[in-house]
């Protein structure tokens, strides 16, 4: 009588296991760095935040705000976990807004947007960062 084969044999399971081997090396490194850009998306929404205020007060002034509290800019830093401070200085027509981003391992850093006002509102610019330009949205490379 001939008996057929029946399950996998070593080599067969062996090939499987280093198959998911290979891509958990290749998936890890991805996610984590995916979860690093989703934490410093937070830290741009708060931006984008301060930016509208900032925007807002020039448009109706003509001019920067002096003082953060002037254009209702929070520089408490307790609004993210991921942030130690906010800065904010303004003079004329350019307004510049500091973030300092810690607990983020190699994201962390300063992210500066300076806004430049003009006769069409105000223009913002992700100019200058120590943040890996890999872990910012597109606009901040």
């Amino acid at each position: 009588m001939k008996k057929t084969q029946q399950g996998f044999t070593l080599i067969e399971l062996m090939i499987v296991v280093a198959i998911i081997g290979i891509l958990a090396a290749v998936a890890i490194p991805a996610y984590q760095d995916y979860t690093t850009r989703a934490k410093v998306s937070e830290i741009m929404v708060i931006a984008s935040k301060d930016k509208s205020s900032v925007s807002e007060f020039y448009i109706s002034q003509g001019t920067m705000p002096a003082l953060p509290t002037n254009a209702g800019v929070s520089t408490d830093a307790t609004q993210s976990t991921y942030i130690s401070a906010i800065g904010y200085a303004g003079l004329a027509n350019v307004g510049t807004l500091t973030y300092t981003v810690t607990n983020l391992g190699a994201a962390s850093g300063d992210v500066i947007f300076v806004g430049t006002g003009g006769t069409n509102g105000v223009q913002w610019t992700c100019n200058t960062s120590s943040v890996a330009s890999k872990y910012l949205p597109a606009n901040c490379r």
